[in-house]
């Protein structure tokens, strides 16, 4: 079992930038993938962005590539998602997931392949 907690979240102007954490249980996260998914009101979750078990393989949704960066530390047990040039269209919920472990190195946008979820942090980026 995989416990997944978010922070970081908060009020930003636009062009400003937020790091959000993901903090994770288990002796098994090296072996997840991870990803981070959004949802804005009244709209459905989408992928944000997605880094191998390794690290080595990152993938991001068109709308933030160039502005946002996801890293992961393995002895920390934890995933990041640096945000800048935040845009007003960037307010969501901001949830990390992550896999089972994978024997490949390979990143994922799909919902399916994420098993564990974490509540999620809000971020509001105001115009």
């Amino acid at each position: 079992q995989v416990q997944l907690v978010e922070s970081g979240g908060g009020l930003v102007q636009a062009g400003g930038s937020l790091r959000l954490s993901c903090a994770a249980s288990g002796r098994t996260f090296s072996n997840s993938a991870m990803g981070w998914f959004r949802q804005a009101p009244g709209k459905e979750r989408e992928f944000v962005a997605a880094i191998s078990r390794s690290g080595s393989n990152t993938d991001y949704a068109d709308s933030v590539k160039g502005r946002f960066t996801i890293s992961r530390d393995n002895a920390e047990n934890s995933v990041y998602l640096q945000m800048n040039s935040l845009k007003p269209e960037d307010t969501a919920v901001y949830a990390c997931a992550a896999t089972r472990g994978k024997y490949s190195d390979s990143t994922y946008k799909g919902m399916p392949a994420y098993t564990y979820w974490g509540q999620g942090t809000q971020v509001t980026v105001s115009s």
